[in-house]
């Protein structure tokens, strides 16, 4: 199957757990399968949201953590003046509202870039089968950890990188991503907006405009609206100084 025919297509991913292409990302592997019916048996799966509606808002009362089916979503905190800031953006088989935990109030909003659906999983309901299965405990401890990891790279990368380093983290953190769900990671659809993506990076929307053209220009990428195609993944790794897969880390 070429590359081209794995451009990320959601609308076929079945809904129970066990039968999910997804449960493997948002999931722990290995789970007996009454365990997951169990888990499976406290989900809900409401309506999908439009694109621009929110999934929650900043301040709402946390009750639910929740799994992206498909679509995807922008988690972003609403500014006084009206404007926002992103945080970040989540694709099928990743969870939202972790944050939350410990305050028991969203302090950030989520909503739908394209039309979206989710698993919703009561907290509480989830705390008392973590209880009744390890594994689960385990599982959402790495999930912690891989939010806390990608966070604090980006990070180190908004205070250190330049407009060119910062685009081409972005480029290769969506194609990883894709490539974990079985999808092409060298050509996929960007669901957020050019605006969106400055304001991720804090970048202003011309220099993300700018940046693609020249890598366009360059053929490192090809871009055709929301349709991006990665020629030369090695070049951006190059970019930001990323060895290719399977070599040896340089330090120092």
């Amino acid at each position: 199957m070429s590359a081209a025919s794995r451009v990320i297509d959601l609308t076929n991913i079945k809904v129970a757990c066990r039968e999910c292409s997804l449960a493997r990302l948002c999931l722990p592997m290995g789970l007996e399968r009454a365990d997951m019916d169990r888990l499976d048996a406290i989900m809900s799966r409401p309506r999908p949201l439009r694109r621009g509606e929110h999934l929650f808002r900043a301040g709402d009362n946390f009750r639910s953590l929740f799994a992206v089916r498909s679509g995807s979503l922008k988690v972003y905190t609403p500014c006084q003046d009206g404007t926002e800031q992103v945080l970040g953006f989540h694709l099928p088989g990743e969870l939202v509202g972790l944050d939350a935990i410990e305050h028991e109030r969203h302090v950030c909003s989520a909503k739908g870039l394209e039309t979206t659906t989710v698993c919703t999983m009561p907290y509480e309901r989830l705390q008392d089968l973590v209880g009744d299965i390890p594994s689960l405990h385990h599982h959402f401890m790495k999930l912690i950890s891989k939010e806390l990891a990608r966070d604090e790279a980006m990070l180190l990368l908004l205070g250190k990188g330049n407009a060119e380093e910062r685009l081409a983290t972005f480029l290769l953190s969506l194609s990883q991503r894709f490539r974990e769900r079985g999808f092409s990671e060298s050509e996929f659809n960007l669901s957020m907006s050019r605006h969106d993506i400055g304001n991720y990076l804090g970048l202003a929307v011309e220099t993300v405009s700018r940046m693609f053209s020249r890598l366009q220009d360059e053929g490192v990428v090809t871009v055709h609206r929301k349709n991006i195609q990665l020629h030369d993944l090695g070049r951006l790794r190059a970019m930001i100084h990323l060895p290719e897969p399977g070599s040896p880390m340089r330090c120092g």
